[in-house]
């Protein structure tokens, strides 16, 4: 029967998520970046709000309440908000909007694969850019190409948890011969948010994510902050109702609670700051993070090893391997008690 399928699909390896256990399992996870903490009980309030008035009818297919939120906290207009099941589905969206198949998509490397995958879905190209041993860009980035017609930023970026400035943003942006969709999905660990340069510059669209910072990964809920003319065409490229109305009222209570947001991003950035500075002690190559991960390379050890000695210890992280740039771990901020399991066991096996 795979006869019947696209040539595009049967050759592609397709996108592998982390590893998810079974909920019952007694696993420290620390392999997918969720967020270890408690959402906002606003969050749970509106939920109920929602289940007490039935589910009968069908969500609002622009989540207008959301976008009249998002408004509020960014001073955009809503009509410059678009909603998804998650961002990757507004990776989806973009993707399917802006690029054609045998187009070309161009993404920095290492970074989400995802991109990859929703170029091949496309039946589009993909092209990688090498992130600089420092993990900035090179002027290649920027480089015009006739068939070009998206490129993917993530800032922070994973693996690696490093940024790219606002202001060489603009500048890639102003260079480039297409639109740049800025990723944020890790943005509130970060220090500052390209949500203003979308006035500046058309090219700019940025996509936020709801699964890191405001502990909502089992809900799905995405968006995308970018001009009223894009944000208008792309509406027609969306699932008619791809927003359902739980998370349309989760999203919008959760966004408006910044006291909540505050004090999360407050924990996890102190843990997060402590497991880089105690992974370096232990000898691993960790760049400053903006993010709900830390990036560990060792130049003399095995790290694989490593992952496989916590996994059968009860402690998962992700270990990945990118071709012609290297591996190494890439371990989620935790509660401070996971983080010191993992830091506890690390070291028993780096120093027995």
């Amino acid at each position: 029967m795979c006869r019947y399928i696209r040539p595009e699909i049967l050759s592609m390896s397709g996108y592998v998520p982390g590893e998810q256990p079974d909920p019952q399992d007694n696993v420290v996870k620390l392999n997918t970046n969720e967020n270890p903490y408690r959402s906002s009980e606003k969050v749970y309030d509106a939920i109920r709000l929602v289940l007490e008035s039935g589910l009968s009818r069908y969500p609002d297919p622009l989540a207008l309440g959301f976008r009249e939120a998002v408004s509020r906290r960014y001073g955009v207009d809503p009509s410059m908000v678009l909603c998804g099941n998650g961002s990757d589905d507004i990776l989806t969206i973009l993707t399917r909007a802006f690029v054609g198949g045998g187009e070309l998509l161009r993404l920095p490397y290492p970074t989400y694969i995802l991109y990859r995958s929703l170029a091949e879905i496309q039946g589009a190209k993909s092209e990688f850019v090498y992130f600089n041993k420092d993990w900035s860009l090179p002027d290649e980035f920027y480089s015009g190409k006739a068939d070009l017609r998206l490129v993917f930023l993530p800032n922070p970026n994973s693996p690696s948890g490093t940024t790219i400035p606002k202001k060489r943003i603009l500048e890639i942006a102003e260079q480039l011969p297409c639109p740049l969709v800025i990723d944020e999905a890790y943005v509130d660990f970060a220090e500052d948010s390209c949500i203003d340069l979308v006035g500046s510059c058309e090219r700019i669209m940025v996509a936020r994510s709801f699964s890191k910072s405001y502990s909502l990964a089992g809900l799905r809920f995405g968006y995308l902050v970018a001009s009223t003319e894009l944000v208008a065409q792309m509406l027609k490229v969306k699932d008619s109702y791809n927003c359902d109305a739980i998370s349309i009222a989760a999203a919008t209570a959760a966004i408006s609670d910044e006291f909540w947001l505050t004090e999360n991003r407050k924990k996890i950035i102190a843990t997060r700051n402590r497991l880089t500075n105690e992974m370096r002690a232990i000898g691993f190559n960790v760049p400053d993070s903006n993010a709900n991960f830390t990036w560990n390379t060792h130049s003399n050890i095995d790290v694989r090893l490593i992952y496989e000695y916590l996994k059968s210890r009860g402690v998962l992280v992700r270990y990945m391997n990118y071709p012609l740039w290297g591996d190494g771990l890439r371990i989620s901020v935790g509660t401070d008690d996971q983080i010191d399991q993992c830091i506890k066991l690390i070291r028993q096996y780096v120093t027995p």
